[in-house]
This record gives structure tokens, C-alpha cells and sequence, in this order.
């Protein structure tokens, strides 16, 4: 199992981690399987998309804020982040990606995103190699 720490830096981001987690990958000297990606919090998940246009993660976080908007008085969480639990949940805690000689298997236009929506934190991703 690896750990890699991300330092996010806004309230609500979504940060491209595919280098981190090849570089840690590669240093523990995985190189073909499957690996299992997990994000051990409430307040923030992960998943995978287009790595080009910084358009895209905005207009994300643009429909993920008008489908659940950060502040309702709706809300009844005494945390005060009930948003940031409910967009952490639609997008997901974990991913299973396949590893080929030390490098994730993606598209051309991929990346794996860490979505935080309730920052700035220091968030944990946790990887486990199913070896091939």
C-alpha cells in the first residue's frame, strides 16, 4: 500500500494528480496490475477527465455548485459543509485503474482528478496494487 499526501489550496478545486501518482508508483516499483485508488474522506473524492482545456474543471465545478449549491439554509450539518459531503459522494471515493509497466493505462486527454470541495486540507490517497 502507498500513501501520497496532496496539499489542496481552495475551497472548492479539483487538482491533477497523475504525476504524483505515477512518480509514487514507479518508486515502489509496481509495474503491471490493476491499482486500486482510494480517497479516505468525506469532503473529497476522485475521478477522471480531461486534462487539456482548464475549462473543463471549471465547468465542473460550476454544474456540481448549481446542482448542490455550497450554502443552503436548507442544510442541517452543524459542520456547515453539508455541500462539500454531498458533491464528495457523486463523484466518488475510489478508482480501479490499470497499471502497464509503471505507467496508468488513460487516454490521451486524461487525468485522474482529486476533487476537493471542502478546503484548503491536506488530503491522503491511498493505492493498492492487485499485481497481473
Amino acid at each position: 500500500m502507498i500513501t501520497v499526501e496532496i496539499e489542496t489550496t481552495a475551497r472548492q478545486e479539483l487538482v491533477r494528480i497523475t504525476r504524483r501518482l505515477t512518480q509514487a508508483v514507479q518508486e515502489a516499483g509496481w509495474q503491471n496490475g490493476l491499482c486500486q485508488i482510494f480517497v479516505p474522506h468525506t469532503t473529497a473524492g476522485i475521478t477522471i477527465n480531461e486534462n487539456a482545456d482548464p475549462d473543463v474543471v471549471r465547468d465542473i465545478l460550476y454544474s456540481l455548485e448549481r446542482q448542490v449549491p455550497s450554502a443552503d439554509p436548507g442544510y442541517r450539518h452543524v459542520e456547515g459543509n453539508s455541500a462539500a459531503h454531498i458533491k464528495a459522494s457523486m463523484m466518488g471515493f475510489s478508482l480501479t485503474l490499470i497499471l502497464s509497466n509503471g505507467r496508468f493505462v488513460l487516454g490521451r486527454w486524461q487525468d485522474i482528478l482529486l476533487c476537493e470541495f471542502d478546503g484548503p486540507r491536506r488530503r491522503q490517497v491511498i493505492l493498492e496494487l492487485i499485481p497481473s
